[in-house]
């Protein structure tokens, strides 16, 4: 059975993975055409769940509620970048940390304000519910493989976005060169807006997946915040292959980190020191990995323009 155990964490690690590469390719969008350091990107996630929730228990459908959710958050990061952000493009990175940190404690509170104290929670759409057999002895969530095609589906769409469309063509001639870009006739402020909004919808996406195995509560961006930023500097500033081998060697990491680490502490430590240190040293396992990492490759493993 050990087998089947290893098996279905690369499973858990792959799907932890894609949908932080959710996050992660908007974050990376958003830094490298527009330097701008948002640290309010996990508080769309945040939105884009309670959204999706919300629309769910409207509607009673989880497939209508996710566009829905989509649309509204793409709609509000849009409105957020036009009129608070488009103001710190020619701001220091200081200032862009101050003032996307202050957008934080914003919608955490008009959050609190609008839902309330209390969590919402999601169930499972029914379709979804049960498992699949994947191999003899090796049953599936459904739900959770369902997210996993999500993701891949998604990684494979941006890919052809960014590489071989006219609006892809765009969106790196602006981030390469931007004073360029606007002399050919690009309309960078447009641009900006969309790619924002993108990485809005991308956010609120991974929120939407993700909300009917987590609680939805306030706060809830900050702690994936860390991991995306994390996922960005192993993966390389700015570059979206990058982002997707970060996301996965994170996923993994982690998701590997929780599952054998404890048990393995268990055969050389005394069972209460290694119930305690377990725990600790799984959860900085990927940091472990970001060192490693950067002392590699300072630059991250995929940086822009490699």
């Amino acid at each position: 059975m050990t087998w089947i155990l290893f098996l279905e964490q690369c499973l858990n690690g792959l799907q932890f993975g894609l949908m932080l590469f959710l996050l992660v390719a908007g974050l990376t969008l958003i830094f490298g055409i527009m330097d701008l350091i948002n640290l309010a990107h996990g508080s769309l996630y945040m939105i884009g769940a309670y959204l999706v929730a919300t629309f769910t228990q409207a509607t009673g459908s989880f497939l209508l509620a996710v566009p829905l959710g989509l649309a509204a958050t793409a709609v509000i990061g849009m409105v957020v970048e036009a009129t608070v952000l488009r103001g710190l493009y020619k701001r220091d990175h200081l200032s862009q940390v101050l003032a996307t940190f202050a957008l934080i404690l914003i919608a955490n509170e008009s959050t609190r304000a609008i839902w309330g104290l209390q969590a919402l929670t999601l169930n499972v759409p029914e379709a979804l519910s049960g498992s699949v057999e994947l191999l003899p002895g090796l049953h599936y969530s459904a739900f959770r493989l369902a997210i996993i095609i999500v993701g891949l589906l998604v990684a494979a769409g941006l890919y052809f976005l960014v590489v071989r469309t006219r609006i892809g063509m765009l969106v790196r001639a602006g981030a390469s060169n931007r004073q360029m870009a606007t002399a050919m006739g690009t309309n960078i402020k447009w641009l900006f807006t969309a790619v924002f909004g993108a990485g809005a919808a991308l956010c609120a996406l991974a929120g939407a997946m993700l909300s009917p195995l987590l609680v939805v509560q306030v706060g809830m961006g900050e702690s994936i915040l860390i991991l995306a930023f994390v996922t960005v500097v192993i993966g390389g500033i700015g570059s979206m292959r990058g982002a997707f081998i970060g996301a996965l060697l994170v996923g993994i990491v982690d998701t590997f980190g929780r599952a054998f680490i404890p048990p393995l502490l268990r055969t050389i430590l005394p069972p209460a020191l290694a119930d305690a240190a377990g725990p600790s040293l799984a959860a900085i396992s990927i940091y472990l990995l970001m060192v490693i990492v950067l002392f590699w490759k300072p630059q991250g493993l995929f940086p822009a323009g490699s």
